[in-house]
């Protein structure tokens, strides 16, 4: 089954608005583990106007007590990733190529242009035994440049899917993402998927594109979260997902 990996950017993004240390990030973490989730995923940028250091540092405390729960940290690597991965040591990096100022990460990385700048970092990355996905469009012609480089994983970014499917124009752009997700499995390469997907588009998406391992979500999440509660919209994802995995 899919793999869910629960997003904690913006629970950290509405900390930051009072010095009052609430909600905790950690708190939310272990209320998702709690309610099934997989993984835990940040997204710690320079500027820190919602992932903070300290935070990493924390969860990374955290779940050295669930062995059995991901951490995975994303980021642009030039932009000091690679010193908070030494210092957390997740079971996953994900590499994104978003600018400093930029208000979420909108494009997959272009590795014609940035390969030979990547191959580098994955290298050390991976000689950490830390697991390394790069965030990619659905090009399905890029997977092989990516396994080369040395990616173990890529993931897909799916906000174009997600528009599509709010007009009731899936259809097109999931043969992509499908044809995306089968060049990168012939390559050697893991999928995992992420961005926009939510309780009513996710169901489709998995069901279409094959051997999705990892949907890292996070601002659906929370937003549902704040109308159901965390570890009952937790549960509620988890049960789309296992709805896919049956009719597979």
């Amino acid at each position: 089954m899919t793999r869910l990996s629960v997003n904690l950017n913006k629970i950290a993004l509405l900390r930051n608005v009072r010095p009052l240390g609430i909600p905790s990030v950690t708190g939310a973490a272990v209320t998702a583990i709690k309610a099934g989730a997989h993984g835990i995923t940040v997204h710690p940028r320079p500027d820190q106007r919602h992932i903070r250091t300290e935070d990493v540092s924390d969860l990374a405390q955290l779940l050295a007590q669930h062995k059995n729960i991901e951490f995975n940290i994303e980021g642009n690597p030039f932009h000091g990733l690679l010193d908070i991965a030494r210092s957390a040591h997740p079971q996953q990096c994900t590499l994104v190529p978003d600018e400093e100022a930029a208000a979420t990460s909108d494009h997959g990385w272009d590795l014609r242009r940035d390969g030979e700048r990547l191959r580098p970092l994955i290298k050390e990355l991976r000689a950490m035994g830390i697991r390394v996905s790069l965030f990619m469009d659905p090009v399905a012609e890029a997977m092989p440049a990516a396994r080369e480089l040395g990616a173990d994983r890529i993931e897909l970014y799916t906000e174009p899917y997600a528009r599509a499917f709010d007009t009731g124009n899936a259809e097109s752009e999931l043969a992509r993402y499908t044809a995306a997700a089968r060049a990168a499995a012939a390559a050697g390469l893991g999928v995992n998927a992420g961005h926009d997907l939510n309780k009513e588009n996710l169901p489709t998406f998995l069901s279409a594109v094959p051997s999705v391992l990892e949907v890292s979500i996070g601002h659906a999440l929370i937003a549902d979260a704040l109308e159901y509660g965390l570890a009952q919209t937790v549960r509620d994802y988890l049960a789309a997902i296992s709805r896919v995995g049956a009719k597979t």
